[in-house]
């Protein structure tokens, strides 16, 4: 099924690159110099749709990158919660061991191995 949709979605995205490239096949000079527009220093002449596809491409990389590093905080929460979270399990899996313990012997946890201790006014074991 996944493929199908994947197929779905990219043969028509194929032809309309191929149909858009065979509209805009004419060629462009895009020149990096903006004080001489006559006769550039710094000039690639280029077929339109290599223009556009290529200034489509570096848009939705600027884009990622900016949502990349402006997520950066919440990625960073995560990690931090995560490894609390790893902590806070390790430490209630501790805490269910020593409850089990407990109540398997409930006379060690209750003060020895002979029961509870009982003490006079002085402290002294009765």
């Amino acid at each position: 099924m996944r493929k199908f949709l994947t197929a779905l979605v990219v043969i028509p995205l194929g032809i309309f690159f191929v149909i858009f490239a065979v509209a805009n096949r004419h060629l462009v000079t895009v020149s990096f110099d903006p004080f001489n527009s006559v006769t550039p220093t710094v000039a690639v002449t280029l077929p339109l749709f290599v223009v556009i596809i290529a200034v489509a491409i570096l848009g939705v990389l600027a884009g990622g990158m900016a949502s990349w590093f402006r997520q950066g905080k919440w990625r960073r929460a995560a990690r931090q919660h995560e490894a609390e979270a790893r902590q806070m399990r390790t430490q209630l899996a501790d805490l269910r061991s020593q409850a089990a313990r407990e109540q398997r012997y409930p006379a060690l946890a209750q003060g020895g191995i002979y029961g509870s201790v009982e003490r006079d006014k002085q402290g002294a074991t009765l």
